[in-house]
């Protein structure tokens, strides 16, 4: 049967492919009880589908892509390691014998018995590892239903897999980014959620919010995915199929023209040069920004090499992944933001979400925190400051005091190095973000101790409207041209400007190209972000006018009507 679903496009472009689903909740397994002749035959079938996730875990193991993460194997040998344990196969097959269950019962019985051994461990580390139980468990599971895990190949092989899930975490985007896909399609998320911001960074169609989509789809149905309509057709017929090739067809052509865009200057009409730097998440992305024609990046978001992981990263791993981007970008800027963990990107180990993640401890707020791990990371930032250009940006800034502590422990890493005689920059620049109101508010005080600020606008937008941006439900409030989101936007750009610093925007309104002359307007000459997006955005700088766009952009600044910015909008992408 077809059908089609909408949801919310977060990620533009048509793929055509094959239903991957996966799951983080135990799958619905069946119980029966089994007549005694039968039990021999279960037991053979539960140690076939053991033997068989092991092979594809191992097949797994011994293919990981070049530049993956190196805790992917870590996390491969573990799950190895829990999938051959006594206490899951051969508790498992006792069950069967004793209870005469069906394997996929028995096989969760004893799932859930482990994972209450595990809620009584007094350790932190050790009581977390039941995520890992379970995610075995469920691989041998789809095995015994006969739902095929990650390294099936899909149905027809001119055609890639389409991946389907309830949800997807920024950690299990850093997984699935070592995979090849054609697009992402979940039941929940918002518009700039950091796994919507990550599918995005993949620069494949994405679509969010499709509420039922992992219920309704079956394994291996071929799909049409449109990210910019929002719009899924599950086993599309003839017609539908061959108009969607052809509009995949015309994206693709469209893609292809924007390339030769690479090597011209950013600059207006009015001849004013405007850089345009890219935000990335591992050191393993630097081709892509290369293949932009960014001309530095503006955010390396370094939480993503804590992510997926049992352990923190020490000095030295870190050291190595700044030195390599800043050898590799060859002496274009490199901004390395600080750790921001929290709200929806916590540690394995160390989940602090409470009650209201986005409003807790998170970003340069966890990392005063945590003075030795925050210690840890300058230190190694600093270190690389002395193969390239390197700056260090702080996020989440709301205070003067949060601002001068981080300031204080800078210079004390530096002191240290030096104490050893290690080579750093000594005047490396240090940025600030504009995430929040009072921050906003806050400029002119902030230009007085800082080189330069960036603007993030996925978190302004989301604290200035009181709308959590991974909430779908809300997802229709979060609103980029809400009056009040332009008016700290430009208020922000204006003081720096005044204070004469660099400001940057690095938020996904920076990415969107229908925004860029409106951030003309109100004085921006940077803007950071996905490489997938670089070359569009250059196109309508090197279209824009800037005396025609800053007045419109003024003319917006003093509307509070939203079908009038819209218009206003409109007339100045004309």
């Amino acid at each position: 049967m077809s059908f089609a679903m909408h949801g919310v496009g977060v990620s533009g472009g048509i793929a055509i492919g094959y239903a991957h689903l996966i799951s983080h909740a135990v799958l619905e397994v069946p119980l029966f009880i089994l007549p005694a002749a039968q039990i021999p035959d279960e037991i053979a079938r539960f140690k076939a589908a053991i033997e068989t996730t092991r092979l594809e875990m191992e097949s797994l193991r011994a293919n990981i892509p070049a530049g993956s993460p190196a805790e992917f194997g870590a996390f491969l040998d573990l799950h190895l390691m829990i999938l051959g344990d006594s206490m899951l196969s051969r508790e498992t097959v006792n069950l069967i014998q004793s209870k005469r269950f069906n394997a996929e019962w028995a096989l969760k019985q004893q799932m859930e018995a482990l994972l209450t051994q595990f809620d009584q461990i007094e350790d932190d580390y050790l009581r977390e590892r039941k995520a890992d139980v379970v995610q075995v468990v469920e691989r041998v599971l789809k095995t015994l239903l006969g739902h095929p895990g990650p390294v099936s190949q899909p149905a027809s092989p001119d055609l890639s897999r389409i991946l389907v899930a309830h949800d997807l975490s920024p950690a299990d985007m850093m997984l699935f980014k070592q995979q090849r896909f054609a697009a992402f399609i979940t039941d929940v998320g918002g518009t700039t959620s950091h796994t919507a911001i990550l599918a995005r960074s993949l620069n494949i169609p994405s679509i969010v919010a499709l509420h039922h989509a992992r219920q309704l789809i079956r394994e291996s149905e071929l799909l049409i995915v449109d990210g910019q309509q929002g719009v899924v057709i599950v086993n599309p017929d003839k017609q539908i199929l061959a108009e969607y090739k052809l509009r995949q067809g015309q994206w693709e052509i469209e893609r292809q023209k924007l390339k030769r865009l690479k090597s011209t200057v950013a600059t207006t009409l009015d001849g004013t040069v405007v850089e345009l730097h890219a935000n990335i998440e591992l050191p393993q992305d630097i081709p892509q920004v290369k293949e932009s024609g960014a001309t530095g990046i503006g955010l390396f978001r370094s939480e993503f090499l804590f992510l997926n992981r049992d352990d923190l990263p020490d000095e030295e791993e870190q050291f190595a992944a700044y030195r390599k981007v800043a050898q590799d970008m060859k002496g274009l800027p490199v901004t390395i933001r600080t750790l921001d963990l929290g709200a929806d990107k916590q540690l394995r180990f160390a989940d602090r979400s409470g009650d209201n993640p986005a409003l807790g401890l998170r970003a340069i707020r966890l990392c005063l925190a945590e003075p030795q791990m925050f210690h840890t990371q300058l230190r190694a930032i600093l270190r690389a400051s002395h193969y390239g250009n390197i700056q260090i940006l702080i996020p989440m800034l709301s205070s003067l005091s949060e601002l001068r502590q981080t300031l204080h422990l800078i210079v004390h890493a530096k002191q240290e190095l030096a104490l050893a005689e290690i080579p750093f920059a000594a005047n490396i620049p240090i940025g600030g973000m504009i995430e929040v109101p009072a921050a906003a508010l806050s400029v002119p005080a902030f230009a007085k101790h800082l080189d330069f600020l960036s603007i993030g606008t996925n978190d302004l937008i989301q604290y200035t409207l009181a709308i959590d941006r991974t909430d779908d439900t809300v997802a229709h409030l979060y609103d980029p041209l809400h009056p009040a989101v332009l008016q700290l936007v430009a208020m922000s750009i204006a003081a720096a400007n005044k204070a004469g610093i660099p400001v940057s925007v690095c938020g996904e309104m920076a990415g969107d190209a229908s925004l860029t002359r409106l951030l003309l307007g109100f004085g921006l000459r940077e803007f950071s972000m996905h490489p997938a997006h670089v070359l569009r955005v250059k196109q309508q700088i090197l279209k824009s006018d800037l005396p025609h766009v800053t007045r419109l952009a003024q003319k917006m600044l003093k509307t509070h009507e939203p079908e009038k910015l819209h218009q206003l909008l409109a007339r100045l992408n004309a």
